[in-house]
């Protein structure tokens, strides 16, 4: 798998999928930038140990009201071959997740169609390769499930979970439809499992005839809500979908369920159930919020530096707007001996993740950052976040969803949190006030060069 891994460092894929060079000279901000949900996504597999124990409410649409509701608590209950149950132990899974208890009952016992959103590290990969695992037969050397992934790297990580829940089938196999893996023409392929990205996968249904599309007995398309937002795949995968037969089962996967994600989901999945995992409100009660005025950036540092002089701090997540400032700020705190760890977007997925790994394990204990990782990353152990630069839009209007994201990585788990935000303008002191206006919280300013003032606020 390791030749499917793309080593060029600053490099991006142009829309023919060449890989062009990335400017250096131009600095843009992560706003200006659209968010590679993609490469967010693949970071949040590639960080999570295990799954959310969430409490969020599911709520299930049954496309036959009058059909009993089923859950499961337990996989013995779902009676799945006893390999299949090995290969679930085996990954760790001692209990379906909330999504699994409502979802694998309707993919299992009645093959039905499943359009299923919740967000990431809930369970929903694990329910898929269950379902595609159950209706395989090994000894058909001929694919019987397909599966669509957006981008290679996220199709390489699903790969992996089917390899670690099937591994107790020696004679199950999983062929990658990516971009750079060449098969020869007219040979048709022998394993029951493909997995890949909707052109690909097209090429090998209809132009090169490796797949016999009629054949194929589940259809999963993963990451509905990303998959979209890339051009072409959606026209792409409702192509794949019509070459399938009727009775094929239809599973769909979205974090997210915009309308743009609905609309399609309708189109590919007919007469669906649909299992939503509420999202649980993010609050803002066990956080401490405080601002300072300052003059300029080199202001803004020397804050920092008393901040950190005062108090101690077992770890901090300090967000900056631009990558540049980022870059520069690492640089300082890391003069000042800091343990600083420094993530932004053009580094490459594995490489953002090392670098939260190791702020997680507690070997840097700052990490400066842009946008880039302001979701989904939970480190116990932050108790400081700090905003070098507030977040605002493209149109330079307070980004109340990022600020709420940014400070979210505090006050985790229920433990009390601080946030400070750095104002250095008539601007930026006008979006913390509107800030403020919309949660109706109020954030009081904090002097940070009165050591008294900056101990009390961690009493």
């Amino acid at each position: 798998l390791s030749s499917l891994h793309l080593k060029e460092e600053k490099t991006k894929p142009d829309a023919n999928g060449a890989v062009v060079k990335a400017d250096d000279n131009i600095e843009k901000t992560e706003d200006e930038e659209k968010e590679d949900r993609a490469a967010q996504s693949l970071l949040n597999k590639l960080i999570r140990s295990n799954l959310v124990d969430t409490t969020n409410q599911v709520e299930v649409l049954q496309r036959d009201p009058t059909s009993p509701l089923y859950s499961v608590r337990s996989f013995e209950e779902l009676r799945l071959k006893p390999q299949l149950l090995q290969g679930v132990y085996a990954m760790g899974f001692n209990r379906p997740s909330k999504i699994q208890e409502n979802a694998l009952p309707m993919m299992l016992a009645d093959p039905q169609n499943l359009i299923a959103q919740s967000q990431s590290g809930t369970g929903k990969t694990a329910a898929f390769v269950l379902a595609m695992l159950s209706r395989v037969e090994p000894g058909n050397k001929y694919p019987q499930c397909l599966c669509l992934s957006p981008t290679y790297e996220l199709a390489l990580q699903t790969g992996k979970v089917i390899e670690q829940m099937g591994k107790f089938y020696p004679e199950l196999k999983l062929a990658y439809a990516v971009r750079g893996n060449k098969l020869e023409r007219g040979q048709k392929i022998s394993e029951q499992i493909v997995i890949g990205t909707p052109g690909t996968v097209l090429d090998w249904c209809s132009k090169l005839k490796f797949i016999d599309p009629k054949k194929i007995k589940v259809f999963v398309l993963d990451e509905a809500d990303v998959m979209i937002a890339t051009q072409g795949h959606q026209d792409q995968s409702i192509r794949i979908q019509r070459m399938l037969p009727r009775d094929c089962q239809m599973l769909l996967f979205s974090a997210t369920f915009e309308d743009s994600v609905w609309k399609f989901a309708q189109k590919v999945v007919p007469d669906p159930n649909i299992i939503k995992l509420k999202r649980e409100e993010e609050t803002l009660d066990t956080i401490k919020q405080y601002y300072v005025l300052c003059n300029n950036r080199d202001e803004k540092f020397q804050a920092l530096c008393n901040i950190y002089g005062a108090i101690t701090i077992a770890q901090a997540m300090i967000f900056c707007h631009t990558r540049k400032t980022a870059g520069w700020l690492a640089a300082e705190l890391s003069k000042e001996g800091h343990q600083v760890a420094l993530l932004s977007g053009e580094m490459m997925v594995e490489q953002r993740a090392a670098v939260i790994e190791r702020f997680r394990e507690g070997k840097e204990k700052v990490l400066v950052t842009t946008n880039v990782c302001a979701r989904g990353i939970d480190v116990e152990q932050v108790s400081v976040v700090i905003n070098f630069d507030l977040p605002v839009d493209k149109d330079g209007n307070p980004d109340n969803e990022t600020y709420l994201h940014r400070i979210g990585r505090t006050g985790r788990f229920g433990k009390r949190g601080l946030a400070i935000n750095m104002v250095d303008s008539k601007h930026s002191m006008n979006i913390l006030n509107r800030i403020q206006e919309h949660f109706n919280k109020k954030i009081n300013k904090l002097d940070t060069d009165d050591l008294d003032e900056i101990e009390k606020i961690t009493n």
